[in-house]
């Protein structure tokens, strides 16, 4: 099992994970001290040209892994979305080469409901993914489903599970697993913000240890279905993410066993 963060190069992390004065081209080796995993969620704004990924592979150890999200291209615009992700897979042909790319993630607006022309959307992705496995994260609750679960098992497509606020039609904590690897991203809970970006930021929220102890049967569930699991934290405000990956990382080590960190 492996826990990181969604993202590294925050400039509201410095002082508060990041040393004053840190370069930016040198947060992604501290990162790494303390985390042998990260969703790199930048390529979802933008593919950046291939010599990015070279040099971040080189900056990180043998056993350090990386999740790339898929362009906005490929889930929210829809148009010429299946190009986009052999524009992504070209991008991180370093990091796929090196061994250390483990996973595409494909994370999908609340309007990508479920559709027969959404499940072939679906299929047409993962083949364009070939070997690198695919996940899908939903926002609407229209998938949570048997028959949803199906799908994703028949088509090797893996299930994101969620932790995010419990507003009407969003996805509720599940241990669902539809591949041999789990895959967990936790949000937040700021339900004031999630619809209203006036309320300030969407992901700007710190969880209690309480609240992170729901999830411990959930996670020990998933780990016990799967060969293994990735639990991402997508909570970047100020550096929550790495207070509650770290904190999460020290419950479960009293409780089960988990990667080197």
């Amino acid at each position: 099992m492996k826990i990181g963060t969604s993202g590294y190069s925050f400039d509201d992390w410095i002082g508060r994970f990041y040393p004053e004065g840190i370069q930016k081209g040198k947060m992604l080796e501290y990162y790494s001290k303390f985390f042998d995993v990260v969703e790199i969620n930048s390529t979802y704004y933008r593919i950046p040209n291939r010599s990015v990924f070279y040099h971040i592979s080189n900056k990180t150890s043998e056993n350090f892994e990386f999740i790339v999200k898929l362009n906005q291209q490929t889930t929210h615009k829809i148009e010429n979305g299946i190009e986009a992700v052999e524009d992504v897979k070209e991008s991180v042909a370093p990091i796929i080469e090196s061994g250390k790319l483990k996973g595409f993630l494909a994370q999908f607006p609340w309007s990508f409901k479920n559709t027969q022309d959404a499940k072939r959307y679906l299929i047409l992705i993962k083949e364009k993914c070939d070997e690198i496995p695919i996940f899908v994260e939903f926002r609407n609750i229209d998938w949570v489903n048997e028959e949803t679960y199906k799908f994703l098992r028949e088509n090797e497509i893996g299930y994101c599970c969620v932790d995010e606020p419990n507003l009407k039609g969003l996805i509720p904590p599940q241990s669902i697993s539809t591949t041999d690897i789990g895959y967990v991203r936790f949000h937040g809970r700021n339900y004031k913000a999630w619809w209203d970006s006036s309320k300030g930021d969407r992901y700007d929220y710190l969880y209690k240890e309480e609240e992170l102890s729901e999830w411990i049967e959930k996670i020990r569930e998933l780990r016990k279905n799967t060969k293994k699991a990735y639990l991402f934290f997508n909570n970047c405000h100020q550096g929550h993410a790495v207070k509650n990956a770290k904190m999460l990382i020290e419950m479960l080590k009293k409780q089960m066993e988990i990667s080197k960190n």
